[in-house]
């Protein structure tokens, strides 16, 4: 019964952990995306818009992954993840997925830098966790955070075009 209990409790702790941590993430994420990021970009134009805020993605990641390494808690499930790289099941999906992973990195790089931001990137495809940054992680964060600031920089001023454009038409 001890066992049990022990291992009910450390299933509620990381869930704990990872809730906290995605919800964090998630929000901190969601205000720099989609209410900083199209407000700069607004305001500063495109260029100069999007320089600015491929600096602050800079300072965010780098300080997100000094604060992931220095915790070495797994409180976005990365390092779970990863662990689905090795899935030998008989489950169809799970051997496309694991074949994905192992496969195709360039195309994993190019989706986690678009739909993520370079801390996650990073983090899911450097060898190793909580273990610092090596010189093939620093051209992953690097390329992670050009590609994924220039998609929104596009993203964002497309988006803004269109609503100025939808205001001007409504109004006359």
């Amino acid at each position: 019964m001890n066992k049990f209990i022990e291992k009910v409790l450390t299933y509620k702790g990381r869930m704990s952990e990872l809730t906290i941590g995605i919800t964090a993430l998630g929000l901190m994420g969601g205000a720099f995306s989609y209410v900083l990021y199209p407000y700069i970009i607004y305001k500063f134009g495109i260029l100069k818009g999007g320089i600015v805020m491929t600096v602050l993605s800079f300072i965010v990641c780098i300080l997100s992954m000094k604060f992931y390494d220095w915790s070495k808690k797994d409180w976005l499930g990365i390092e779970a993840i990863k662990g689905i790289k090795g899935y030998e099941g008989g489950k169809r999906i799970g051997r496309l997925t694991t074949w994905i992973m192992k496969k195709s990195v360039p195309v994993v790089f190019l989706f986690l830098s678009i739909k993520f931001d370079p801390f996650i990137t990073t983090a899911y495809m450097r060898h190793g966790k909580f273990n610092g940054m090596s010189g093939r992680d620093w051209k992953i964060f690097t390329g992670s955070l050009i590609i994924g600031n220039v998609y929104w920089t596009i993203a964002c001023y497309t988006g803004i075009t269109l609503f100025e454009w939808a205001w001007v038409c409504c109004l006359m």
